[in-house]
């Protein structure tokens, strides 16, 4: 499934159209994917941002069109010479801050069209680097599938907008073998995880049914796990409702402004004295 067509079941069971995610995942992997319902979409760009944690399988001795095992094998280079010393030191060059070139096929916007559309037209594409941070890679198994190539499990802590098919790319470029990437799953989004995640179609059903469940957090629960909380009076939470302004929080950032009874009430935002509304969540 590609991230379009886990939003359209969710769209299919709730009958709802107002349905979004937060981060695009390849159709090629797996693992969480976070999606907003109703007035939670407006949530939705906050969450893009969050550093996200994947589970990956890196395969050296063979490059691909596209970086991952679902592009022709364009250059198959001998890895039977690699130690295992010489691969761990190899990814861990790939950590840190990073200049990154995504792959030509990737979602990447050049002149209005998406970088992989223009390849897939026959057009030569060469994307920037762009400025990325691997806050670590975990190496927990190498394994030699054949003789000549060499497999890599890995946990990659990253921040958004890092391409792990570029770092098994350039990990088998470093060792002069090439490389690229087999299995790619996001494990957590920011606060989130796969441990609280459901199958879309369960967790859409419970959320239509109940309007709760498993895989399912209310809004104010999901600001609250994002953003600081700033707990409202009654009387800011009515201000705040008209757009008006209230006291500073006191703190810089985005704070969920949650009023007593619970209901997620905006996002507010520091602005000298006073917090201004950033974003609204009107009452029903």
């Amino acid at each position: 499934m590609t991230s379009h067509d886990v939003v359209a079941i969710a769209r299919r069971v709730l009958s709802v159209r107002k349905v979004g995610h937060a981060g695009t995942l390849d159709p090629m992997a797996t693992g969480l994917l976070v999606l907003g319902v109703g007035a939670a979409t407006r949530l939705l760009g906050h969450l893009a941002g969050s550093d996200k944690v994947y589970a990956a399988t890196l395969r050296l001795g063979q490059s691909t069109v596209t970086d991952d095992r679902e592009g022709q094998v364009t250059h198959t280079t001998s890895a039977a010479g690699l130690t295992d010393d010489a691969v761990r030191a190899a990814v861990a060059g790939q950590v840190g801050a990073l200049q990154q070139v995504p792959s030509s096929v990737s979602a990447v916007k050049v002149d209005g069209r998406r970088s992989y559309d223009r390849v897939r037209a026959g057009e030569e594409v060469e994307l920037a680097a762009r400025s990325v941070t691997v806050h670590a890679i975990d190496v927990h198994r190498l394994t030699r599938p054949t003789p000549d190539l060499v497999d890599v499990e890995v946990t990659v802590s990253c921040s958004t907008g890092t391409y792990v098919r570029a770092i098994a790319r350039d990990v088998g470029a470093a060792l002069g073998v090439g490389g690229h990437l087999t299995a790619l799953r996001r494990t957590s989004s920011g606060p989130f995880d796969t441990g609280q995640a459901r199958p879309v179609e369960e967790a859409a059903g419970a959320l239509g049914e109940r309007g709760s469940g498993p895989g399912v957090l209310g809004l104010a629960d999901a600001a609250r796990a994002v953003f600081p909380a700033r707990e409202l009076t009654a009387e800011e939470a009515v201000a705040l409702g008209y757009g008006q302004r209230v006291p500073a929080t006191g703190t810089p950032g985005l704070h969920a402004a949650v009023a007593p009874d619970g209901r997620l009430v905006a996002l507010v935002e520091d602005d000298g004295r006073i917090a201004r509304v950033a974003v609204g969540f009107p009452a029903p």
